[in-house]
């Protein structure tokens, strides 16, 4: 009696929805958090000896956020560039709440499902690292919040900044993880 009461109650534990809920996380289906992102996801300009990338867009993936989401914030910052002022490398949001991956190179070019803020280059699409010569390794933190902002509430083109204060007291959860990259010439 004593077993059979016991083996009830976990299963209840188990089962329950509190527990049941995977929590919100974000991922790459290529990388882990802290590795050494590839040349090729890094970025491109003739005008930047720096950039020497591809500019490919990284490819991640997500857990649905909780209840109530309605759409995602994704931000890439590196808070050691230009010198410690910080450069936004991805600012994306309005992802839908039923969207959980982008793939690579999914933001390298337009897409209607999401918004594009304004990266430290001025463009609204993702603008790969380019870290300086003899600047050491730069860390890259990938945050994603899930909010009960709908789609489309927040306009196009706005600075890191602009989408914090666009987004205070509307977030659900939030998630990161950091990449790595040093010049490669």
């Amino acid at each position: 009696m004593k077993k059979s009461f016991f083996a009830l109650a976990i299963a209840a534990l188990v089962t329950s929805p509190a527990l049941a809920a995977e929590p919100f996380r974000i991922s790459s289906p290529v990388f882990k958090d802290g590795d050494v992102l590839p040349k090729k996801f890094g970025g491109i300009s003739p005008a930047n000896k720096n950039c020497m990338g591809e500019n490919i867009s990284i490819p991640l993936q997500w857990t649905k956020g909780p209840e109530g989401t309605k759409s995602y914030v994704l931000m890439m910052v590196d808070l050691a560039g230009r010198l410690g002022a910080g450069v936004e490398h991805w600012l994306a949001y309005g992802i839908p709440a039923d969207v959980t991956k982008l793939d690579e190179g999914m933001h390298s070019k337009a897409q209607t499902f999401i918004t594009g803020g304004t990266a430290g280059n001025d463009t609204q699409l993702y603008f790969g690292p380019c870290p300086s010569p003899g600047s050491g390794m730069h860390h890259y933190v990938i945050t994603l919040v899930a909010t009960d902002l709908e789609p489309g509430e927040l306009k196009a083109g706005l600075k890191r900044d602009e989408i914090i204060k666009g987004m205070t007291g509307r977030g659900k959860a939030v998630t990161d993880m950091v990449l790595k990259m040093e010049y490669q010439p």
